[in-house]
């Protein structure tokens, strides 16, 4: 087993089943969007290398979302009146994606859509809703007519294959449909 694949699994059992606690969690600590601290924390997640020095995942995901939080906050502060015209220019260049970033970001998003591609139309449909639209598991469940456990199910799954194939060099999935991976 790959350390990519290490990491997919790690995530699926340590990780994904506290994600409905630290949205709770945030919901009282945030004032702008759950969505995006979680979705941070997944990006962070998806980084590591070797998750064996983390010893309690929970805990883990807690008080990364809390970094990311009092980031957060910091960044929102105020800019003081004295601050250059220029200054304020030159950051916004700085901000700019280079042609570098932009060919990386399509590479990424090509990845995204053929991980994607692997799920069942069911379970694509059920990421794309709760990841992507923000839908609540409930409100998925009743839309599709469907239980919130098959919802939350799949999309445990298909963020697994996801993250697998998106964090694994020869682009290896779990194929949601047939249970066995693909190239």
């Amino acid at each position: 087993m790959t350390a990519r694949e290490v990491l997919a699994e790690w995530v699926g059992r340590e990780i994904l089943p506290h994600e409905r606690d630290l949205r709770a969690w945030l919901r009282r600590r945030v004032a702008g969007d759950v969505e995006d601290v979680v979705q941070e924390c997944y990006c962070r997640l998806a980084q590591i290398t070797d998750v064996t020095a983390i010893g309690n995942g929970r805990a883990y995901l807690f008080t990364m979302a809390g970094n990311i939080v009092k980031r957060q906050h910091r960044g929102a502060r105020i800019v003081p009146i004295g601050v250059a015209i220029d200054d304020v220019h030159q950051q916004i260049e700085s901000e700019l994606p280079d042609p570098e970033r932009t060919v990386i970001a399509r590479d990424e998003l090509r990845r995204v859509q053929a991980a994607l591609a692997t799920l069942s139309d069911r379970a694509r449909r059920i990421f794309l809703l709760r990841r992507i639209e923000g839908m609540p598991q409930k409100e998925i469940a009743r839309t599709l007519g469907v239980s919130e456990a098959v919802v939350e199910n799949e999309a445990s799954r298909s963020l697994r294959a996801i993250l697998t194939m998106m964090t694994d060099d020869t682009t290896t999935a779990i194929d949601i449909r047939r249970g066995r991976h693909v190239r």
